[in-house]
């Protein structure tokens, strides 16, 4: 797709969409920030992130308004939240949930996201054949999980079965971004949406490095921190200014967990030139500190007790079978950290993702009858915005023409425009975000705020 120039109208403003996590913001996703305006003309850039909690089953580095705070210094107009019961979910639920708050918002033209592929026809053509789903590939399906394949293996199996124009789906399916890609491109097509697709290629180090550019890593231990399908765009280039966001990471851990004196600060420099200034100045000047997985070891470990004292079925959470429960039952009583728990819960048929997940909805007290319940009613009852610049003015004005969904500015508002239900959905998110600055405050030094008290950002 041409890049092309336009020139803003106020009184009927483009935005394209960017769904992300910002785990957290880096110059990778800058840059995807500025390509996405330039790619589709549009005027306004409407960041979907995930909240406190992120895809993978973890609580996110930052608070999720740290991160719309790096989001709207670096060129995004308007950040607003994925509800928690879905921004820790499956990619399918995850990318459906997004698509939905991007479309019923009613002002976005076209989503853009990173890609292995950097073609957004192979990706439409593929999620075309998983949407229709004809027969013969439900049989051929069928077929390769008898044989004992996991799901997605058995997936790139029957869909090589079906000639395409262009990638081998084998290549389209066994990469991150593109899996997302797909993801995205599927809810669109489910939700009838008018939204266009289109895709910036990922390039440069591998999504599974940890180590930063130019900067021996040896010293420093790996963290449990595992990459995330929604650490986008991941569009480095070949100069050192680029890293995933799981190295970002994992330097991070290294830095408030790791070694100190000269390679401290040899660390804290290379990791310097990675992110924003802007982004810098929040991390290091500002009053947030980073949490990590192990930090709602206590928590995780109350939690399961009071539920073996109430004799709860685990299997009733989201992402918990019954087998699952019974092996989380059996090692409740063991006081280990949260990274070890999902370590010796971790199995061949459970994934890391998969039982970290489980255990976050246990946290939050997600269940299958919530998640059931809000798919019934298309993913997402209200938008809640957490920030936006004040130059994003006509965008806000023509979103409050154009949302089908309530929008919330503050959190005191919402009894009066909600319903019951939705409030209901409301009343749970907000536990999710209390349970995160119940850990993140200590670590504030007493600079917590809650839900009822801090206030939106604007800039």
């Amino acid at each position: 797709m041409e890049t092309s120039a336009k020139t803003q109208n106020k009184d009927n403003p483009s935005a394209v969409g960017i769904i992300a996590e910002y785990n957290p913001f880096h110059n990778g996703h800058a840059y995807q920030i500025k390509k996405a305006k330039e790619l589709s003309g549009a005027d306004f850039c409407i960041i979907v992130m995930s909240g406190d909690f992120v895809q993978r089953g973890a609580p996110a580095v930052f608070d999720k308004y740290t991160r719309a705070h790096m989001a709207l210094l670096s060129g995004a107009d308007l950040v607003v939240e994925i509800p928690p019961a879905f921004a820790v979910s499956s990619a399918e639920d995850f990318a459906a949930c997004a698509v939905a708050l991007l479309d019923r918002m009613g002002v976005v033209s076209h989503l853009c996201f990173g890609s292995e592929s950097g073609k957004i026809g192979p990706l439409v053509q593929v999620a075309q054949l998983l949407v229709h789903e004809p027969e013969a590939f439900r049989t051929a399906l069928k077929r390769e999980l008898k044989k004992g394949l996991t799901f997605p293996q058995a997936r790139i199996m029957a869909l090589k079965q079906f000639p395409f124009s262009a990638e081998d789906p084998a290549s389209l399916l066994s990469t991150p971004n593109n899996i997302l890609g797909v993801e995205y491109v599927k809810a669109l097509i489910r939700q009838n949406s008018s939204i266009t697709p289109v895709t910036l290629k990922r390039q440069g180090s591998g999504y599974h490095d940890i180590g930063l550019p130019g900067w021996d890593n040896s010293d420093f231990s790996r963290s449990s921190y595992l990459p995330s399908i929604h650490d986008q765009p991941r569009i480095p280039s070949t100069d050192c200014c680029f890293a995933s966001a799981s190295a970002i990471r994992n330097a991070l851990n290294g830095i408030h967990n790791g070694p100190s004196g000269a390679s401290l600060i040899h660390f804290e420099s290379s990791l310097k030139h990675l992110v924003p200034d802007s982004t810098w100045n929040l991390m290091v000047m500002g009053h947030c500190r980073p949490v990590f997985p192990n930090d709602f070891s206590a928590l995780m470990s109350y939690r399961l007790l009071e539920l073996l004292r109430q004799d709860v079925d685990l299997s009733r959470f989201g992402d918990v079978s019954q087998e699952l429960a019974a092996r989380i039952r059996r090692q409740a009583l063991e006081p280990i950290s949260l990274e070890k728990r999902v370590e010796t819960l971790k199995t061949r048929q459970y994934t890391y993702t998969r039982i970290s997940r489980s255990l976050i909805h246990i946290l939050l007290h997600i269940t299958k009858e919530e998640l059931s319940c809000r798919k019934d009613h298309d993913y997402v009852s209200y938008v809640r915005i957490l920030g936006f610049k004040k130059e994003a003015a006509p965008l806000l004005t023509q979103l409050k023409k154009a949302a089908t969904l309530p929008i919330i500015t503050k959190t005191a508002d919402a009894p009066h425009i909600l319903s019951a239900e939705a409030m209901q959905e409301f009343y749970n998110d907000l536990f999710c975000s209390h349970v995160y600055e119940s850990v993140a405050g200590v670590k504030k030094e007493g600079r917590c705020t809650n839900e009822y008290t801090h206030p939106l950002i604007i800039l």
